[in-house]
């Protein structure tokens, strides 16, 4: 396997040269568990773990290494590795991470497509979709909506919920499959190219796993049996993973979102709901919250019947999701910098004697 192979790039070669990064390896990461990680090279695989100016310098997340960086390692032993350097990503896709207030998950980097995968019957929620689209939008990633299951529903039913999807989202490809019956699978394959990198988004039991097993034309990933009683496969990823497809496409597939929360995603939002964004341009009032003043105009678009109420009413809770992470964020740094007062304070006095 070949550098270009897991998606090296001209510009990553002049940043490795530019900064005298010649005498380390290079390679990408294709897992992470915990604090280690595989780093896939030209030369193999490397069990890798981080220097300790990383580790210990970190302030956040996106210090740290994840799946789809590459990054400059030295070989200290057979398979073994350290991360000395990480370089420059082109695009991060990232959550809210769940039950840790104004925090952030970093699902993958470097991604070129979202393949947001939703299965037709139980798990269909257009809602869902335009919150994977904002996460895909914020992060410069190119999404692709995947309608999977599609041989549990008959064909007016297919015909229904495309007609939801394309009612209310514009410009996004979309293509319905089977894993069962392979129905669909060869539409899908010609829109992956050789040396992109795509990254699987969905719930839980959506086929994501089966998916990608059909892409690889092999079994690279456990699958769980279908529930008869909810039509839906069991949770069966349990980390990220990076994997080169024989058509040259490159995929990382990744655990079930039980929880699709925003973070900073105020160009994600305007990008997904582009419709009412430019009707707010028109509002009388520039702090127009579009629910009840006067002279709003999405307020009177919606009246009208010209915008979807249902994609109304989930870009208001999105912003409103979006604006208390703002401040969840703005409180923990205020926390911080008073913490940090105190340490000072605290310095001083000791050196005074005053303590």
């Amino acid at each position: 396997m070949t550098l270009a192979d897991l998606g090296y790039t001209t510009s990553l070669a002049h940043y490795r040269k530019s900064n005298n990064w010649d005498s380390f390896h290079i390679g990408r990461v294709v897992s992470e568990h915990r604090d280690r990680y595989v780093v896939k090279t030209d030369t193999g695989d490397f069990e890798s773990e981080l220097i300790g100016n990383i580790r210990y310098t970190a302030e956040n997340r996106y210090d740290l290494p994840a799946v789809g960086d590459w990054v400059a390692i030295s070989e200290y032993d057979k398979d073994k590795a350290l991360i000395h350097y990480i370089y420059p990503r082109h695009s991060i896709i990232e959550r809210k991470a769940v039950g840790k207030s104004g925090q952030v998950q970093l699902i993958a980097t470097n991604i070129d497509y979202g393949l947001i995968v939703q299965s037709v019957n139980r798990d269909f929620n257009t809602n869902r979709l335009e919150r994977y689209l904002a996460i895909c939008n914020v992060s410069r990633v190119k999404p692709i909506i995947v309608l999977s299951k599609i041989d549990l529903v008959d064909e007016l039913e297919l015909q229904k919920r495309m007609q939801q999807i394309n009612g209310r989202i514009k410009g996004v490809p979309l293509v319905a499959i089977s894993n069962e019956t392979t129905i669909g699978l060869d539409k899908l394959e010609t829109l992956i190219s050789e040396g992109k990198t795509y990254c699987l988004l969905g719930s839980s039991g959506v086929g994501k796993s089966t998916l990608l097993n059909k892409l690889c034309g092999k079994e690279l990933m456990n699958t769980g049996a279908i529930s008869e009683s909810i039509d839906r496969g069991k949770h069966v990823t349990s980390h990220r993973e990076l994997i080169v497809l024989e058509n040259g496409g490159i995929l990382i597939d990744n655990p079930g979102m039980r929880e699709v929360g925003l973070t900073d995603s105020s160009s994600g939002i305007d990008i997904t709901f582009e419709d009412i964004v430019k009707l707010s341009n028109h509002c009388k009032f520039k702090d127009c919250k579009h629910t009840t003043e006067i002279g709003c105009a999405v307020v009177e678009a919606l009246e009208n019947g010209d915008i979807d109420e249902a994609s109304y009413e989930n870009y208001l809770k999105m912003e409103r999701e979006k604006m208390h992470f703002e401040s969840t964020i703005a409180e923990r740094r205020q926390k911080d910098k008073d913490f940090g007062k105190m340490v000072k304070r605290f310095k001083n006095q000791k050196r005074s004697g005053k303590v």
